[in-house]
């Protein structure tokens, strides 16, 4: 195997993700950030920076997917071993090329694989090391097809699947060598699932799918249908000047500075890699205000998180890193702190969040003591996993091991919800590699794992993951997400194939806290491979649909986003690629929500992937409307926390009622935690009910309004309206913002 195989298999195998030995062999160990001693005041927010500034310094030596230190000894080794056989000269160029296209060199590094592949193609080499070498090449020219199309001359349906209309390549030639590459690995092993899958999305690419696609490897055009008409979402990120290039990341929409219109913050994984902040202006435009923020110097994020964590009136963000980095992600959390007025300061350090640095992506809030304030569970890769209580005076405790909810798996989502219904916040963690786990919140300050009692152990290895009430019957219920990373379970799939790969668990809570799993009933049994998703509600019919963001790090991973359209709670239909969502790019942090309050919610995707040379622009999909009615809800807390994450709602509209807990939605990518609920063809609400568990209290209000935008005070029985502005998007704003260069490495 070599090394670049070893780099790929990694994210794969979980030994190779704890050990991390890459290209250049092993990496240096490093420690976790220690936190400032607390006797001396400091300044936390210049320490994060100056920490930040150091990890971003290192990237050229020991980071592997974005630093070229790796490559420059591989070069070295070409160089000055002239002896090696010629067999091992080849497979280190064609080594040395792979890298540079990881890199983003990608023409550079497909100059260095054909000229190794030419070299090797005269000699003896192990059986399937042609086609292995050609299926790689196909893919490094795919990504150049990428680069000079779908980035360089960005257009709403690039990369959208199945390519057509506007998002098919003017500039074919790369497709075309993919095509020719794809084609000769086939009529060597028919059976090559990767290379039947690109070959057919390359060959849309030059638009000439299905009837140029020789017909023993044709993908047909019904595979890919909707099971129900929908309209058609376009994506006007580029037109709003939201599709800044970046890797992997994640994406919060909430309104900052409360002037009610949503904003939006966005991360990419990379040291490098500023956080940004895009003010919603009201009048259908964004301006980028990352500088004024006070966010310059705030690098990198996996993932995010909101929440009123000091209970001042307006909500702050926590930034996770180190994801996928074994020993070498013990990079430091942000908790930036919000002035109210969308100004933002870490206090990381000075709260006790720093103490202990250690690779994570995934992070949730809840009240889990009922104590009026905000507490926080951190999901890590391998190491134990951290429950912060927050002690009401601005300073976090980590108690996990006394609570029982240490986990020490390798943990890839968190979500807190109250399945038993008994007011206290229970946890799910979603493990890669091991049984997932159940905390049920015993109410004494402790928990119990209940996992294996209630069957909801699977997907063995799980990613993403959420509480909701798929079926307004009033109990929450659980979505747990398969993550296998190949494109062979994908292509079988389409064709209708067995494959075996393990499948997406949808978990039905029932009365008494119990579940049973109802995917397969649910239309749920398919190959989805998600990372970044959420749920919310697309047609404003009262029930909650989902999209998931796809992919996985290899470059040959190009697998359309999917949409799924909750069917009156019975079931889901697969409407990716009638409503247009199907982008191919790897999908990370999804929020679902009305970015211009226009009563319908539109879909905002953090897109790119994890290799420097595999970033790519966001998307913003507008939601066309359903004429359908809705409302949006506000709630204050008093005794409970501010922000009123874990509040139900429940609207009843006479003959049915719809159900909402407050919360950001998924575990990667987060909603408002404003509430927009879809009432159909109602006008009116017979009945609003909203239960604060915190106190104990429930508040109801008869006969409201729709299409209004109200806020609601925990122990006040007034409805108060706020203004409500339409701030439909501009068609006319700059352009696509894609030619600026990734990163600062």
């Amino acid at each position: 195997m070599t090394n670049i195989q070893k780099l790929l298999v990694m994210f794969v195998t979980f030994c190779c993700l704890m050990h991390f030995v890459g290209c250049g062999g092993t990496q240096p160990t490093a420690q976790p950030t220690q936190s400032p001693k607390p006797s001396v005041r400091i300044d936390g927010h210049a320490q994060m920076i100056e920490t930040l500034a150091k990890i971003k310094q290192r990237i050229p030596q020991e980071n592997n997917f974005l630093g070229n230190g790796d490559l420059k000894k591989l070069r070295n080794q070409y160089a000055s071993q002239s002896d090696l056989a010629d067999v091992e000269r080849g497979n280190l160029l064609f080594e040395i090329g792979t890298k540079n296209v990881f890199l983003g060199n990608t023409m550079e590094g497909i100059a260095e694989q054909e000229q190794a592949f030419e070299l090797l193609s005269h000699m003896q080499t192990p059986e399937g090391t042609q086609d292995r070498l050609l299926f790689t090449l196909g893919v490094s020219y795919m990504r150049q097809a990428e680069n000079r199309n779908c980035i360089e001359n960005h257009t709403s349906g690039s990369c959208i699947f199945p390519i057509q209309g506007n998002g098919v390549h003017q500039l074919k030639q790369d497709a075309k060598k993919a095509i020719a590459h794809f084609t000769v690995v086939l009529k060597s092993d028919p059976n090559h699932l990767p290379s039947r899958w690109l070959l057919n999305v390359a060959y849309m690419a030059i638009g000439e799918y299905p009837k140029s696609v020789p017909e023993e490897y044709l993908i047909p055009p019904s595979a890919f249908d909707s099971e129900q008409e929908f309209p058609r979402f376009v994506d006007r990120a580029s037109q709003l000047g939201l599709d800044f290039p970046g890797l992997a990341g994640g994406s919060v929409v909430d309104d900052f500075d409360d002037d009610g219109f949503l904003d939006i913050v966005v991360s990419s994984w990379g040291p490098a890699d500023q956080l940004r902040y895009f003010h919603n202006d009201g009048d259908g435009t964004f301006s980028d205000v990352t500088d004024a923020s006070g966010l310059t110097g705030i690098y990198g994020g996996l993932n995010m998180t909101q929440a009123d964590y000091d209970n001042d009136g307006d909500l702050d963000i926590f930034v996770l890193r180190g994801g996928w980095l074994g020993t070498d992600g013990f990079h430091p959390n942000s908790l930036l702190r919000n002035d109210g007025a969308g100004h933002f300061r870490d206090v990381t350090f000075e709260v006790g969040l720093g103490k202990r640095a250690l690779p994570t992506q995934t992070a949730a809030w809840a009240d889990y003591d009922n104590d009026g304030d905000l507490d926080l569970y951190v999901g890590n890769e391998g190491y134990a996993n951290q429950l912060f209580r927050n002690d009401g005076n601005g300073t976090f405790l980590d108690i996990a091991s006394v609570a029982g909810v240490a986990d020490d798996s390798f943990t890839k989502g968190v979500v807190w919800g109250d399945f038993d219904n008994d007011r206290r916040p229970d946890l799910y963690v979603s493990n890669m590699g091991s049984d997932n786990r159940l905390f049920q919140n015993l109410g004494n300050g402790t928990f119990a794992n209940t996992a294996s009692q209630l069957n909801v152990v699977g997907p063995k290895d799980s990613f993403p993951t959420w509480f909701w009430d798929f079926n307004n019957d009033g109990i929450q219920d659980l979505f747990v997400a398969s993550f296998s990373q190949s494109l062979t379970p994908v292509a079988a799939d389409y064709l209708g194939l067995s494959h075996g790969t393990e499948l997406d668990c949808l978990y039905q809570g029932m009365s008494g806290g119990r579940f049973i799993e109802v995917a397969e009933f649910a239309n749920l049994k398919r190959v989805s491979q998600p990372m970044g998703s959420n749920f919310g509600d697309l047609d404003n019919d009262g029930f909650l649909d989902f999209y998931l963001g796809t992919g996985f790090p290899d470059f040959e991973g190009l697998v359309p986003n999917l949409m799924f359209l909750n069917d009156g709670g019975r079931r889901f239909l697969n409407v990716t690629t009638a409503g247009g969502f199907g982008h191919l790019q790897k999908g990370h942090g999804v929020s679902i929500a009305d970015l211009d309050n226009d009563g319908d919610q539109d879909i905002f995707h953090e897109l790119g992937g994890w290799f420097v040379g595999d970033a790519y622009g966001n998307s913003l999909f507008e939601n066309p409307g359903f004429g359908n009615h809705w409302i949006t809800i506000k709630l204050v807390g008093t005794e409970s926390n501010r922000c009123a994450i874990g509040a139900r709602l429940r609207v009843d509209l006479g003959d049915r009622s719809i159900w909402r807990w407050v919360n950001s939605g998924g575990s990667f990518g987060c909603n408002p935690l404003r509430q927009q609920i879809g009432i159909g063809k109602e006008t009116r609400i017979s009945k609003l009910e909203i239960y604060w568990p915190t106190s104990d209290t429930t508040q109801v209000f008869e006969d409201v309004d729709a299409d209004q935008f109200i806020r609601i005070t925990e122990g006040d029985d007034r409805i108060e309206v706020l203004p409500w502005k339409t701030a439909k998007f501009r068609r006319e704003a700059n352009g696509s913002s894609h030619h600026h260069h990734h990163g600062e490495i």
